[in-house]
């Protein structure tokens, strides 16, 4: 069974320009015509949501017709609600005097790189754990390719750095326990919150990293630089075990193209048709063809949309 139908999450990802958000938009829309209740996510900070369903999107579920529902994540609004919440972690913990310092230091942090993947990822985190039990399906519509890769990795990078800091907070309980406790061991409130972190951010690698429940699709055209681009990601990907088992080859010259500039301009695309073929090979390939206007309404998302279920149908058949 295809990956497409078979998983109840997807991640597109894709060099910019080459088609990312309306082919999200459009795996969204064959899902919820096919009557899977569906949330389509965008994590790009440049949305392209509302411009293609023609509908104001906000950081909540949003309704886009029938089985189908939309969020456009904002990284800044998510950046400043993981600080509040560190904050909030804290009170309590740090003495009145020092409050004011902490917070500055936490402010500090917040403008530190890794800062908005580390908030957009928890916004993620939520959306997978709170969201399952009631879509079929979930497509997020990533940012461009070097984004995507960092948020993708997060959960493996922050589990140890996680484990890094539970290990020293368990030394320092252990010391206390001994020196100063007379034995009893001591109530940890951080402690437990870096626990709680670790219990989540297990949970969703778990499912990312599970193939039966996660698929991972990147969009190329046939051209040089987003044939590289994909191919370096799917090497990155695959050291942290997230494999691309399909690739939409989109804007593929359809044959009844005519002229002299497309005839060569087709000599060239089959090509990259042929490099795509011979790099790509362990990867399922989707050509979708260059339509005749750009897709800007619900009608040509339509014909997106059924030419993807079109592939997929054909395929269950095989």
């Amino acid at each position: 069974m295809s990956d497409l139908q078979q998983n109840k999450i997807l991640f597109v990802g894709g060099k910019g320009g080459v088609g990312k958000s309306t082919t999200s938009a459009a795996i969204a829309v064959a899902f919820a015509r096919a009557g899977h209740k569906t949330l389509i996510v965008s994590t790009d900070p440049a949305h392209n949501l509302g411009d293609i369903f023609h509908k104001k999107v906000k950081h909540e579920k949003t309704k886009l017709e029938d089985q189908l529902w939309g969020i456009e994540v904002d990284p800044n609004r998510e950046s400043k609600r993981y600080i509040q919440g560190v904050k909030d972690n804290l009170q309590g913990l740090v003495k009145s005097r020092m409050v004011e310092e902490v917070h500055r230091q936490i402010d500090m942090a917040s403008a530190s790189p890794g800062a908005d993947e580390a908030a957009l990822f928890d916004r993620l985190i939520s959306i997978i754990l709170d969201e399952s039990d009631h879509f079929d399906k979930i497509v997020f519509d990533t940012a461009p390719t070097g984004h995507t890769i960092r948020l993708l990795t997060l959960p493996e990078l922050m589990s140890v750095w996680i484990d890094g800091m539970l290990e020293k907070r368990k030394k320092v309980n252990d010391n206390y326990t001994q020196l100063l406790n007379d034995g009893e061991p001591v109530d940890d409130p951080i402690y437990e919150i870096l626990q709680k972190r670790k219990e989540k951010f297990s949970e969703v690698r778990e499912i990312i990293l599970d193939s039966k429940q996660t698929g991972f699709i990147f969009v190329l055209i046939p051209e040089r630089l987003p044939i590289l681009e994909t191919q370096q990601a799917i090497k990155q990907l695959d050291q942290h075990h997230l494999h691309i088992k399909t690739l939409i080859v989109n804007k593929v010259l359809p044959d009844y193209a005519d002229g002299v500039f497309l005839e060569r301009r087709r000599k060239q695309e089959q090509n990259y048709l042929n490099e795509i073929d011979r790099t790509f090979s362990k990867q399922r390939k989707i050509r979708v063809p260059l339509f005749e206007e750009d897709v800007y309404d619900m009608e040509q998302l339509s014909t997106f949309a059924d030419h993807l279920k079109h592939v997929l149908k054909e395929e269950s058949h095989k």
